[in-house]
């Protein structure tokens, strides 16, 4: 049954946005490797490169929430899955639960999110670091990565709602199929 809901062309549509997603974090993790080796570089060439420990620290957040919606729906996040066979026909009852509270959190981590994008333009906030970045810049990636987690908890939520199975794929090679 969920196999026929994933066919679906907004299952799918929603299936290659969060694989996009876990795309631009791998490039946000090579982007993080050239910026560490450049500092190395520069260290050793006695050269200067201003805000270089910044641009790693933006992009490791840029990573890590863009990856998260992709990581859920591929089942790398940590579930108890012990836990849940033992709980039999409650089992349903917690799940439900478990993506309520989770889409709940998410969609307040995405609106504050975007609301701290929003504000730092208005306001023309600067990273304190020597590069001077306007720091929205970096704040957008942090926002699109909240808003499509949120995304991935409410279609695994609709998902349980209706066809009692989420979206979660069980497989520990799933990322690596696709």
């Amino acid at each position: 049954m969920i196999a026929s809901f994933r066919k679906h062309p907004v299952g799918n549509l929603l299936d290659r946005l969060y694989l996009l997603a876990g795309y631009l974090a791998a490039a946000c993790l090579v982007g993080l490797l050239v910026v560490i080796v450049m500092q190395m570089v520069a260290r050793w060439t006695d050269l200067t490169f201003p805000g270089g420990t910044q641009y790693a620290g933006y992009l490791m957040a840029a990573s890590t929430f863009l990856a998260f919606a992709y990581t859920l729906n591929s089942g790398g996040h940590i579930r108890v899955e012990l836990l849940l066979q033992a709980l039999g026909k409650s089992k349903f009852l917690v799940e439900l639960w478990c993506l309520l509270v989770g889409t709940a959190a998410s969609s307040y981590l995405a609106w504050y999110a975007v609301k701290l994008v929003y504000w730092s333009r208005k306001l023309h906030d600067l990273s304190q670091g020597l590069d001077a970045t306007p720091l929205w810049y970096v704040q957008i990636p942090v926002a699109a990565g909240a808003i499509i987690l949120a995304v991935c908890f409410a279609d695994n939520l609709v998902t349980v709602i209706f066809t009692r199975r989420d979206n979660i794929n069980q497989s520990a090679e799933a990322g690596l199929t696709e």
